[in-house]
């Protein structure tokens, strides 16, 4: 039974109404009274420059704060791959619905279905809208959009430029946010990061910030905060994200009666460079849209895998019957296509089994060769009227085509690796991308604290248990352009009559305060650990007990360890600098010290969650053919943790029904 203190407010009315006609009755602001009422965004990235820009256009007063010292460096801008639509381009079968039960299924069945349908219905929006910002995605010979194939659907709806969608649509929602900029009417704090929020009568009505140059705590007031601050993957110090990324503005927000949804759910990209060594601080992603095209094998002999291994075999010398591609093996309807989760699980099972192929035994290939020949090589062939094209040229001529779609992911991964992807075949492995958890949010977008909302990947609302390839650019968009500003109106119509708070306030002054305690109890420490030391140690037990696959017996253990680690955090950490000046070493601790609480409670939520679904896999709840195991009956629900003391958290619950589909063993064979 859903928590009395959860209200999803999902409007009346058959799913495909219910946007409609939300959109039609939902309260307004009159121009007027917009102007007089001001919002507060942390981030910059999609999901932020796309809220700031429409929210200042409409005519409201936007403050835009992140800890870049450009918007245009958001992390958003790292997504390679493509954006989803429904825009059926390709006339093979797509619609809003396949969208919106593609993305349902893709979850595990564990998103809300309102919010997953208007996702899939603004979908086609958004393309047209970045089309006239002059976003180049890729087109056809005849001037339409191209689109791609990306994991968990049978249709081809992925926009996209190149191998950077991602920068390219950040520049385009940058540059309506700079005009914004330019007429005055979104100031922009770059080089700040939020490090509280501020309630007054129990609203939000601000935040505190820090300036990174100069150190100075600062004030500012809003009738309305949006969180845009993105994921939490660095929890795991090894993942995919910046290594700026990080939790703090969701975690102060939840440390002040925000609810956090979902945090055990986290997804593993199944194509990543793999791990080389301890020195690393990040792990690079190849982008999904890679197993479109590429097909992922290991050797089926066991011995061949181990002289791979030992640098005595090459893996273009393994004949093309002597190599397992499991993925179209195990799941022939799907093949190398299948959802992100299955596809990482399937990788690190044949690895653990002792096929792994580089030299620490966690990689798989993904290999372009068949089709630079056979797909792309023969259809240029065929262009330029060659009937018997040589092997020679059948290579040349599918290489031009990867080229130009694929290039500078092919580029990077060669000055990465140094090896030349051309010519021999990727190596790749799962790594933490993206985490589906996030703040607790209504219909609205907004928290279960009134004029707090959380959008993008800041939120937990649309992607459930496991997120599907391309959807990130599209909630965070969709959230942005075409939700936000609607969904405002519902409670900022009431707030026209609420006069600019002093930040002189009690509440401004306490939180303040609490933020310089913490700062300054960093620097008393004075011990002899780098942070570094201590996000390594955690993103180790979050890796091995909460990553992947968990167990109960590992989960419980990784609690203790991380209570333990905490602890010793606290008496042992060195903050080098001083706090009033520009001082990496603090921004990272404050971090730090925010993942070090994170972690435990996504191994409690992991914990108490005795079912697998998605990106949630616990060993203990699998078919026999290795798949994950739901309990629909007990755990048909999103987890919403309240914050109620240091390693102390009370669980609210929301039923998701689902009666427009039906749920079923998710299966992609």
């Amino acid at each position: 039974m859903t928590s009395p203190k959860l209200d999803s407010k999902i409007p009346e009315g058959s799913l495909e109404q219910k946007w409609t006609k939300y959109r039609s009755t939902v309260p307004l602001v009159n121009p007027a009274n917009k102007r007089s009422l001001e919002i507060i965004i942390v981030g910059s990235g999609l999901a932020g420059a796309s809220a700031a820009a429409s929210l200042a256009e409409l005519g409201y007063k936007v403050k835009v704060f992140c800890f870049q010292d450009s918007a245009r460096r958001a992390h958003s801008i790292a997504a390679q791959g493509g954006i989803n639509a429904a825009k059926n381009y390709q006339n093979d079968g797509d619609s809003t619905y396949r969208l919106f039960y593609d993305t349902i299924k893709g979850g595990d069945y564990r998103a809300r279905e309102a919010n997953v349908y208007r996702l899939a219905e603004v979908s086609a929006n958004i393309i047209d809208q970045c089309v006239a910002q002059g976003v180049p995605f890729a087109r056809e010979y005849g001037g339409m959009l191209d689109n791609r194939s990306f994991g968990g659907t049978q249709v081809k709806r992925t926009f996209y430029a190149a191998g950077q969608t991602g920068q390219q649509l950040l520049l385009g929602a940058y540059s309506a946010l700079q005009r914004q900029v330019g007429i005055g009417a979104v100031e922009m704090f770059a080089r700040h990061e939020m490090l509280d929020i501020v309630n007054i009568d129990g609203k939000c009505r601000g935040i505190i910030a820090r300036d990174l140059v100069t150190g100075k705590l600062e004030r500012h007031f809003g009738h309305a905060v949006l969180l845009c601050s993105g994921g939490y993957g660095n929890v795991f110090y090894l993942s995919t994200n910046a290594m700026g990324s990080n939790v703090t503005a969701a975690w102060k927000a939840h440390k002040k009666g925000a609810f956090f949804g979902n945090p055990c759910y986290t997804q593993i990209h199944p194509t990543c460079i793999p791990v080389s060594g301890d020195h690393q601080s990040k792990l690079t992603l190849m982008s999904e849209s890679l197993r479109n095209d590429g097909r992922i094998w290991v050797p089926k002999n066991i011995d061949d895998a181990k002289a791979i291994r030992e640098g005595r075999l090459n893996p273009n010398d393994i004949k093309e019957e002597d190599r397992d591609y499991y993925l179209e093996r195990r799941y022939p309807a799907f093949g190398n296509l299948v959802p992100r989760d299955i596809a990482s699980r399937a990788a690190k099972e044949r690895c653990d089994a002792g096929y792994g192929v580089n030299a620490t035994g966690e990689a798989v290939y993904l290999d372009f060769a068949y089709n630079t020949k056979f797909k792309y090589g023969k259809m240029e062939a065929t262009k330029k009227g060659i009937h018997n094209p040589t092997e020679e040229q059948l290579k040349e001529l599918g290489t031009a085509v990867i080229k130009e779609q694929y290039g500078n992911l092919f580029d990077m991964y060669k000055q990465i690796t140094g090896v030349d992807p051309y010519e021999n075949p990727m190596m790749i492995y799962p790594a933490v991308h993206y985490t589906m958890g996030g703040l607790w949010v209504d219909y609205n977008l907004m928290t279960n604290v009134p004029g707090l909302y959380a959008l993008g990947e800041a939120n937990f609302s649309d992607h459930g248990a496991n997120r599907l390839g391309a959807s990130a650019l599209m909630q965070g968009l969709a959230d942005g352009y075409f939700v936000i500003p609607y969904t405002m109106g519902a409670y900022l119509s009431s707030e026209i009559r609420t006069k600019a708070i002093s930040t002189d306030h009690e509440a401004f002054v306490e939180a303040e305060k609490n933020v310089q305690e913490q700062i300054d109890k960093l620097f008393a420490v004075n011990g002899t650990k780098s942070v570094d030391h201590f996000h390594k140690r955690l993103g180790k037990i979050m890796w091995d007990k909460c990553g992947m696959a968990r167990n109960a017996q590992g989960l419980q253990q990784a609690i203790t360890e991380i209570q333990q680690l905490r602890e010793e955090f606290w008496k042992d950490v060195r903050v080098t600098g001083d706090a009033n000046e520009f001082n990496p070493e603090l921004e990272k601790a404050c971090r730090v010290a925010d993942f070090l609480e994170l972690g435990e409670l996504m191994c409690k939520d992991a914990l108490h969650r005795n079912e697998s679904c998605g990106g949630h896999f616990r060993e203990e709840y699998q078919t026999e053919e290795g798949e994950a195991m739901r309990d629909d009956n007990a755990f048909a629900y999103a987890a919403a943790w309240e914050f109620k003391g240091v390693s102390n958290w009370e669980l609210h619950k929301e039923d998701l029904k689902f009666e427009n589909i039906k749920i079923a063993q998710r299966s992609y064979k």
